[in-house]
């Protein structure tokens, strides 16, 4: 995927209400859990391609180039 359709999806995703968790698939194979909308930092309006990731087991600064898949995730105890 695109930097700017990945952050399309990732909008998209934060937005969706009833907010449903989510994983970003990387290019080196991690996988990224999205538990909750406030676990993710980034400039929606700008063309920055970073973001943040903050939760109780990850601090990931990266970049929406390096993801290639966002998919739901089927529960915050799946994620990664």
């Amino acid at each position: 995927m695109r930097a700017e359709s990945v952050r399309s999806e990732v909008i998209r995703m934060v937005r969706q209400a009833p907010f449903r968790p989510f994983v970003l698939s990387m290019e080196n194979g991690d996988r990224v859990g999205i538990g909750h909308p406030e676990n993710i930092a980034f400039d929606p309006v700008g063309d920055s391609p970073d973001f943040y990731v903050i939760s109780e087991r990850i601090r990931l600064f990266g970049t929406f180039e390096a993801v290639t898949n966002v998919a739901a995730a089927d529960s915050v105890e799946h994620l990664p």
